[in-house]
């Protein structure tokens, strides 16, 4: 398979000067070849972004919302075909594909394709004149993705953009090429015109090509607090509007009277959904000394029970993490707790059988590792690890461990367990996160806003504040009697 660029309505054939494999995580077999896009083939893509631009924006709000509930429709149509793929491509248990990555897309776009027809202004009655204001379009927006969550960060961004009256060029993370040309397919498929949505392969280059372009009016990324850095400063040099959904370290604080079983199982979601590979994951877990000994007994019982195996493996509890060189870098971190004093309780290993008895030894396969005896200083509960690595700490007070969850450059999400109702809202309305769960952990309905404070983020995705970061304002002022002037 050769993963090439998706413009102007197609596949193109791709140049060869730029390439390499794209490999299975479970297996480190190779699933294809990625052709980067090369200059002329970003160019291309501006040029029939400016044209399908040019036409969607003419188009009534309820035109374009019909085409993106088409889209979400072809994307549930094809669900297992594309879950595979996300699968192979990403390492993640198909459970999880079918359950989330691409139902999650397909709400996306249902979400804003019904949305479209009720973007809007303001009225304004004024003294003999009155004034209105108009949401209109921002032109070509650039996408940048990640690996973790392919499909769905490439609906998260199109969805609004595209409902606005934007067009977009997408860049998905070079690890993960696939599902993004099947979104960009069932656009078509869905009545858009050609180069309305076009997807564009490479590294970091190739992002850094797309912030610098002057006809490239807006970026959206989700990935790292380094790479967002780097955006943000080349953005500014044309003053583009930037959207960054980047890293964190978040906290998860369980008081003593929360729910033990529900507190566990939040914090095992918030630790090792998708092999630990998702920024919002509540890797500092705060528990209440008093209930501390048994949170950790159930923890540990419950995460050796995790089915670590083949991830088109429907009984797959946890698959592989994305790469070697990924791989390498959770466990220099595992090393780094050790070496700091933590105590390793469980997991960390990498094996060599799943839980069918399966040889996985050539798959990037690691065991969801819990640190106790931890201390915030150490590198593992202040730096963001992306792997199956939880850290506990204790704490004793509801001060004490708001001071301590807040200690952190980054603020993308936070959550509490707690049956006290008016301290699970006290303590949230403190903590310094843009997300944050009471009683639950990474749910992300499309409904509510997702983004982060601090180094973790710029600007919202979803619900209605992703209409404000995809449109721009104009005021109109109309007079309705004579001009008054002084001269």
């Amino acid at each position: 398979m050769v993963y090439t660029q998706f413009i102007n309505g197609e596949v193109t054939k791709g140049s060869k000067g730029n390439s390499w494999v794209n490999y299975n995580p479970a297996n480190n077999a190779p699933l294809g070849e990625i052709y980067q896009a090369t200059d002329d083939e970003i160019d291309a893509a501006v040029n029939s972004s400016e044209k399908a631009f040019q036409i969607w924006k003419t188009k009534t709000g309820a035109e374009r919302g019909r085409v993106l509930i088409n889209a979400a429709n072809i994307l549930r149509s094809k669900l297992q075909q594309i879950a595979l793929l996300e699968t192979q491509d990403v390492g993640k248990p198909i459970a999880e594909s079918l359950a989330v990555d691409i139902s999650s897309a397909a709400d996306a776009l249902e979400y804003f394709g019904g949305m479209a027809a009720g973007i809007h202004g303001e009225f304004f009655d004024l003294k003999n004149a009155f004034g209105y204001t108009r949401r209109e379009p921002l032109g070509i927006c650039a996408g940048i993705g990640a690996w973790n969550y392919p499909i769905q960060i490439a609906a998260w961004k199109a969805a609004p953009a595209l409902a606005c009256g934007n067009s977009m060029i997408f860049k998905p993370s070079e690890l993960t090429p696939v599902t993004a040309l099947e979104l960009a397919k069932a656009f078509m498929e869905a009545g858009a015109p050609a180069g309305l949505f076009n997807v564009v392969q490479g590294d970091g280059k190739v992002g850094a090509r797309l912030v610098d372009h002057p006809r490239i009016a807006k970026v959206s990324l989700t990935g790292s607090v380094a790479t967002g850095k780097k955006i943000f400063a080349g953005a500014a040099s044309q003053l583009k509007q930037v959207t960054l959904e980047l890293g964190g370290k978040s906290p998860l604080i369980i008081f003593d009277d929360a729910d033990l079983q529900n507190a566990v199982s939040a914090a095992m979601l918030a630790n090792f959904y998708t092999q630990g590979e998702v920024c919002s994951n509540g890797t500092r877990v705060f528990v209440q000394r008093k209930i501390f000994d048994s949170f950790l007994k159930q923890l540990k019982e419950r995460t050796e029970k995790i089915r670590i195996g083949d991830p088109t493996d429907p009984d797959t509890q946890m698959g592989a993490v994305i790469s070697k060189a990924h791989l390498e870098k959770i466990i220099r971190f595992i090393d780094s707790g050790k070496s700091s004093g933590a105590r390793l309780l469980t997991g960390g290993i990498k094996p060599e059988k799943d839980f069918k008895g399966k040889d996985i030894s050539s798959g990037n396969f690691l065991s969801p590792a819990i640190f106790t005896d931890c201390n915030d200083s150490m590198e593992i509960c202040k730096e963001e690890i992306f792997g199956p690595v939880l850290s506990i700490l204790s704490f004793d007070s509801e001060e004490e461990v708001i001071d301590r969850a807040n200690d952190t450059p980054f603020g993308l999400s936070a959550g509490v367990f707690t049956n006290d109702i008016k301290r699970g809202h006290r303590v949230i309305h403190q903590l310094q996160a843009g997300t944050c769960w009471i009683n639950n952990y990474n749910i992300t309905p499309i409904e509510l806003p997702f983004g982060g404070y601090k180094q973790s983020g710029q600007g919202r995705e979803n619900s209605l504040a992703a209409i404000q970061h995809y449109t721009q304002l104009k005021s109109v002022y109309v007079e309705l009697g004579n001009v008054e002037s002084p001269y």
